[in-house]
This record gives C-alpha cells, sequence and structure tokens, in this order.
C-alpha cells in the first residue's frame, strides 16, 4: 500500500507543474484529520506572512546549509507564508575558507540577502571546524574545536572577517552547535573558554551584537552552571544561553528548563533562556534524537505545537527544528523537517506539521502576552493550559492533555500508596479521540466563544450553554481536549 507522505507528494508535483508554486492560502482541508467534535465549524485561521507579524517568540530552523545537507533554492520560498520571523543559520567555516586565507561568503550572502528581503532577522551560528588546518576541529557535528595555535589562530581570523562582512545585515550571532557531545568529552571549562573568545570577537566587530551562548545539547542545570561559573564576568557578553535537550513527551523538560532559568538568573540576570533546536520526526527514524519511536505526520505536528506553546508558557524563546528534511551525509534523511525531502535534496511535499506550524505563528504573536497569574485552569495535572490576553483584554486561552494519573506516590519513598497524585507524561500520538474537561476562570464569560484546533485551523462555535456564569467568575463545561494544542476564545480574535 503506498503511504499517505507518498499521496501527498504527487498531489504536490502535480501542483508545482500546474502553477509554479504551491498555495499555501487558508483552506479547511489544508490538513485533514479524524478529529470529530459536537459544534459547528465557522471558519479557518488564515495564515500570515512574516511581513504581516512585528515579532513572536519563535525561531525557524534553516540549518546544515554549511555542510551542503540541504539546499535553500528548494525551501526558500515556504519561508515567509510560515509566519517565522527569524532563522537560525549555520556559517560553516569550512565552506567559506577552502584555501587557507581565502574566504568566500558569496554561497552565504545569497541565502542571507534573500531571507532579509523577505522580512526574516538570522540567527548565525559559528560553527564547525576546518580540516584543511592541522587541529583546526571537524567539519561537522559533534567534531571537535580547533586544538592547535594554528588552528585556533584561524577560527579566530575567521570569525573576525565573517562578523566584519555581515555587520550591518545579522545582529543575532550564536556559539558552537552542541559543544557538549562527542570524544574527546570537552570540560565546561574548554566550552566556556571557546565561547567568549568567539563572542568577543563578534562584539568588537558588532558592538551591538546579541550573541546566544554555550547551545548545549543537554538540558541539564548542574552542566550549565558548570559553563557559566567557568565564565566568570565574561558570561556578560551573552544575551542567551541556549540549550536544547530532545524529550518524546515535551512537558518532561520543564522542570529542569525552571532550574536553568534560575541558574541563569545568578549569573547574569539581563540574561534569557533560549531553547534553540527542538523538533520531532514524522516516521520513524534509526538515527539522531527522538529516533526509534513510531512517529507520524500527525504525531510530529502535535510534538512540535506541544513544544512551541509549552516553551511560551514557560517564557523561553523556542526554535523549531527544522524546516525541511535534510541528508546527512554518512547517516541518513533526518526527517523533522516540515517539508519532505528526497536524497537529492528537492523538497517533494508540505507535511502537517508545516501547517500546524503556520496556525500557531498565525495566533501567538507578540500581540498577546501570558497571564502569569492566571485564573484559568484545572486540578487535572494531565493537562497543559496556558492563559493570554490581547491588548484590549480578551483572553486567548491554549490547553492539551499531555500525561496520564499512575496513582498517588509517596515522595520520599517513591512507593504508589498515600501521598499526591504522580502522571505518567505522554508523547503524541495518533488519537483523535477527546475527552471533556472542566475549565474555572475568574473572569467574564466569552461574548461570542470559539474552540480552535490547531492542527487543522478549523474554528468551532463553542455553545453559550458550556460556560457556566456564577458569582466567583465562569466555568467552562465539555470542553474538548486531546493530545493536540486547543484554543477557547472571542471568535473576533482568530476570525475577521
Amino acid at each position: 500500500m503506498m503511504k499517505a507522505w507518498m499521496l501527498l507528494a504527487a498531489a504536490f508535483a502535480a501542483a508545482i507543474s500546474a502553477q509554479g508554486e504551491v498555495e499555501l492560502s487558508a483552506s479547511a482541508d489544508r490538513v485533514e484529520s479524524p478529529l470529530r467534535v459536537d459544534m459547528k465549524c465557522v471558519g479557518t485561521l488564515a495564515p500570515r506572512s512574516v511581513k504581516d507579524i512585528r515579532s513572536s517568540n519563535w525561531t525557524l530552523g534553516c540549518e546544515t546549509l554549511d555542510r551542503d545537507f540541504a539546499n535553500f533554492d528548494e525551501y526558500k520560498r515556504f519561508l515567509a507564508p510560515l509566519g517565522i520571523k527569524t532563522i537560525r543559520l549555520q556559517a560553516g567555516w569550512a565552506k567559506c575558507e577552502k584555501e587557507k586565507g581565502k574566504y568566500d561568503f558569496a554561497w552565504l550572502d545569497k541565502i542571507i540577502d534573500y531571507a532579509v528581503s523577505q522580512g526574516l532577522n538570522i540567527l548565525l551560528e559559528t560553527d564547525y571546524g576546518n580540516p584543511i588546518y592541522e587541529g583546526g576541529g571537524g567539519w561537522d557535528l559533534a567534531g571537535g574545536f580547533p586544538t592547535s595555535a594554528e588552528g585556533l589562530a584561524a577560527w579566530d581570523a575567521w570569525v573576525d572577517a565573517i562578523s566584519r562582512h555581515f555587520a550591518g545585515r545579522v545582529r543575532d550571532w550564536a556559539m558552537w552547535n552542541e559543544p557538549d557531545i562527542g570524544e574527546p568529552k570537552k570540560t565546561p571549562e574548554a566550552i566556556a573558554a571557546f565561547n567568549v573568545r568567539t563572542a568577543k570577537i563578534v562584539k568588537r566587530n558588532i558592538p551591538d551584537s546579541r550573541i546566544a551562548g554555550l547551545s548545549l545539547a543537554r538540558n541539564d542545570p548542574a552542566f550549565l552552571e558548570e559553563c557559566l561559573k567557568a565564565m566568570g564576568e565574561d558570561v556578560k557578553l551573552f544575551d542567551w544561553i541556549i540549550y536544547h535537550g530532545y524529550a518524546p513527551a515535551p512537558e518532561s523538560s520543564y522542570a529542569n528548563v525552571e532550574r536553568q532559568k534560575a541558574v541563569l538568573a545568578k549569573y547574569n540576570p539581563t540574561a534569557k533562556l533560549r531553547q534553540g533546536e527542538n523538533g520531532c520526526p514524522s516516521e520513524m527514524a534509526t538515527r539522531f534524537a527522538l529516533s526509534r519511536i513510531a512517529w507520524s505526520e500527525y504525531s510530529q505536528a502535535k510534538w512540535d505545537m506541544r513544544r512551541m506553546l509549552g516553551d511560551l508558557g514557560h517564557d523561553v524563546e523556542s526554535s523549531v527544528f527544522t524546516i525541511c528534511d535534510f541528508n546527512h551525509k554518512g547517516r541518513e534523511i533526518n526527517l523533522k523537517g516540515l517539508l519532505r525531502a528526497n536524497e537529492n535534496k528537492e523538497v517533494i511535499a508540505v507535511k502537517r506539521a508545516y501547517y500546524a506550524v503556520q496556525n500557531v505563528a498565525a495566533v501567538f504573536d507578540d500581540t498577546l502576552s501570558r497571564v502569569r497569574d492566571s485564573s484559568f485552569g484545572t486540578k487535572d495535572m494531565t493537562l497543559s493550559f496556558y492563559e493570554y490576553r490581547k491588548a484590549d483584554g480578551r483572553p486567548v486561552f491554549v490547553f492539551w492533555t499531555h500525561a496520564e494519573e499512575v496513582g498517588k506516590i509517596d515522595k520520599s519513598t517513591g512507593v504508589l500508596g498515600e501521598g499526591e497524585y504522580a502522571v505518567r507524561y505522554n508523547r503524541p500520538g495518533d488519537s483523535f479521540t477527546t475527552r471533556p474537561a472542566v475549565f474555572k476562570y475568574a473572569g467574564r464569560p466569552l461574548e461570542d466563544p470559539v474552540w480552535v484546533d490547531l492542527l487543522t485551523g478549523r474554528v468551532y462555535e463553542f455553545p453559550r450553554s458550556r460556560q457556566l456564569v456564577h458569582s466567583g467568575g465562569v466555568t467552562f463545561v465539555n470542553v474538548p481536549v486531546y493530545d493536540s494544542p486547543c484554543v477557547l476564545t472571542e471568535r473576533g480574535v482568530v476570525l475577521k
């Protein structure tokens, strides 16, 4: 039997052949799903291009172009319609300097100039090493820092050249990707020193640059503290500190995220924690993060949204990894793209996750502010829920299921029995069965309430009879919830 993505790919190819471009306008059938709810569908979210959005919490991964694992020209037309304002690029020392002392930035000029013309902001990452120098480090992920005197001097010269070259076009810079993986293991002191030497060169050439430090593969408060401590006063060079840390259920990450925020505040109170790379495969993979799990396009879309909105709910800037599948030389195709690509780096289909991320970007921009002391909620620990507000006070509630209760547990012994309820985090799956939830809210009832399925973008009329008004505010009853983010808000917030 032909896979569903193959059918989509065939339709996609036909659309390109017929029109020369891909239609990305609002349509109720952009993403079909088995979801059925007992409410009337009254519309569909309209996508918003980056030029229609002032700013938001999101970064989009456009990585690996430095190693030619993907083709920018194949996917560039999909960037602006997605609605994410910042893209992450890797600068690629080995691609820029193939002959000692001679730099070629033309390949990166082409990419950055196009992105800027589309209204995109650039986060440019300085990596990896360069094998033309003895001790120059490896050219790929986990390849290792330059270590020789010649290699380090050449690194410094390249960072100096590239930061001078892009001054005025690139303000935001990130340090070497995932320095805490690979062999030999790098100590926190070595990682800190390499970050500081690189940041100082960028700052010298671009005094108003904003720099993201560390780019750690892990989500580990203790390791983060060792790195920050080793930086001393130079920790103040950094505007953000980046972590990655993949998890099958994104919500299981946030205990450590909050601890990392506390650690960072101790060493640099003005810097912000930033999630710099997270994504989910669209089918089972054998390599890379979240491999050997039976993912699908549906569960990928749910996972990406849950990561985005969970990060937003914890005040962490959030990166979606990645725009397009890429063919990692010597490994396999990394299937975390929002677009499907083949081994020849040709884009052959738009995945469901593209539209789902597009829906999140269309709603959750800087016109919303998170309510930190929100009265909206439930005692149900298997649900994630957050409240946001428009400038005029209209609320936007977002929620989804992320776990199941496993019973009461004694924290001192870890044994089931008397004590607090514990939950087991669940990764998103392929089920579209909803269950009714009850949410209390100390504010006013919604005047024209709608329920939104962010996966499909469909907007449903939420019955006023399910708003129970009382002296303490309002209780929303029989609210459909499942393992994908949904919204409850006023119709005018999401439909024009």
